[in-house]
């Protein structure tokens, strides 16, 4: 068979995150996109990440042109359709190609006219309406906790940061000056250099020298903050897909990257490959690794409630009905990775969440379960481009999607450094 069209890629992940609730960095990593060319899976992508991102404003629009919803691919090809067509799609092509997929479906086939009806309606009107909208609303389930730890305010500005998506960020395995003039970007406070308007991250410069590894500016901040020195022995303890591995190895310290999945752990190597960097990989699970470390990174299973600038399949595949087990599982990993350390050393522990019961809570008790530990402010306090207000009660670091909000953001992530 030949290979889908880009539109036709999208429409199938959005019908797989939607009716089946995967995430699409699963379906991604299972192939998702393999029949088509790196061009081919990069617009699928976008244009899956844009509708999701949309999604609200788009049936809001397609409410008034519906009497009720058609069956959920036919929908998923409306939504596309009607986000393509508002952010300044070819009208033609965008209605033709949805129409034609409905058609070409024997499920769906007799809808084509709804579609080509709606769609051209959209096409006439959606684009002036669509900048009236509200900024889209996170679900319930994740946006009440937020406003309760947050305040209102501060999750409206989480919410018009998710909408606003993201730029690349790169962390550069030398110099940054460097980074930044081969690639065009601007250096961040905290040493990551970030690029709007990348397009293909594979074609830009340095990508095959491996001079440098696509990193969130946020994700970033743990590996300089644990601060290994050459020689320490580092267990990087959930460690795909490698980019703080990455940033461990290039500081030249004796890193072991463990991870309990093996697909998960063979893009660890394939990156340490691409970087010429060394690392000694385990796959297995992290509750049973033995050993003593000077140092461990614990970037901890987690909701990842703070990436969805990045990933805004996350609240329509999950529900989080995973939490209560997802903490529970952060706190036996934290248990774990101290007993692991050497006497004086430390922990980094972190989550790219934003919901304090996987953050600030944990280190509340795991400091009561471990009166021996002792949380290190001032190293996080220290850091180059921290705002001392984002050191909170406990010791730890707070970081929120809508810091920075003028250069692009970052993820929320919270981290905290344990001294033993």
């Amino acid at each position: 068979m030949p290979p889908p069209s880009p539109r036709a890629a999208a429409a199938h992940l959005l019908d797989q995150i939607l009716g089946e609730h995967r995430q699409m960095a699963d379906l991604l990593a299972t192939g998702a996109l393999d029949r088509l060319d790196a061009p081919g899976r990069a617009r699928a992508q976008r244009l899956a990440t844009q509708t999701l991102r949309g999604m609200e404003r788009a049936d809001r629009l397609l409410g008034k042109h519906l009497r009720k919803a058609p069956p959920l691919p036919v929908m998923n090809l409306l939504r596309l359709g009607t986000v393509e067509l508002c952010l300044g799609g070819d009208a033609h092509g965008v209605v033709n190609e949805c129409v034609g997929l409905v058609a070409g479906n024997k499920r769906f086939a007799k809808l084509k006219g709804l579609v080509n009806a709606v769609l051209r309606k959209v096409a006439a009107e959606g684009p002036a309406e669509w900048a009236k909208l509200r900024v889209p609303h996170l679900p319930k389930w994740l946006r009440a906790p937020l406003a309760e730890a947050y305040g209102a305010k501060a999750v409206a500005a989480f919410e018009a940061a998710h909408f606003a998506g993201a730029p690349l960020d790169l962390t550069p395995k030398g110099d940054t000056a460097a980074l930044v003039g081969a690639v065009g970007g601007i250096a961040l406070p905290t040493g990551s250099v970030r690029v709007h308007d990348a397009g293909q991250v594979s074609a830009l410069p340095g990508f095959d020298a491996g001079d440098w590894w696509v990193q969130d500016a946020a994700a970033a901040i743990p590996a300089r903050a644990l601060n290994p020195a050459k020689g320490e022995a580092v267990l990087d303890m959930c460690a795909a897909p490698g980019g703080k591995t990455l940033q461990l190895a290039a500081a030249g310290a004796d890193v072991t990257a463990l991870d309990i999945s093996d697909a998960r752990m063979a893009r660890v190597r394939e990156n340490l490959a691409r970087t010429g960097l060394n690392a000694a990989l385990v796959t297995g699970d992290a509750l049973a690794h033995d050993g003593r470390y000077d140092a461990i990174l614990l970037d901890a299973p987690c909701s990842a409630t703070g990436t969805i600038r990045r990933h805004p399949d996350l609240p329509h595949a999950r529900d989080g009905s995973e939490i209560g087990d997802l903490i529970a599982l952060q706190a036996a990993m934290l248990d774990h990775a101290l007993g692991l350390l050497k006497p004086g050393g430390r922990l980094l522990y972190c989550t790219c969440s934003l919901l304090p019961d996987e953050g600030e809570c944990q280190i509340d008790e795991a400091l009561l379960r471990h009166p021996g530990a002792a949380v290190d402010r001032e190293a996080l306090a220290a850091l180059p481009g921290i705002d001392p207000a984002w050191i909170t009660e406990e010791g730890g670091l707070r970081l929120r999607p809508d810091y920075w909000a003028d250069q692009g953001g970052m993820d929320g992530f919270y981290m905290a450094l344990l001294r033993v």
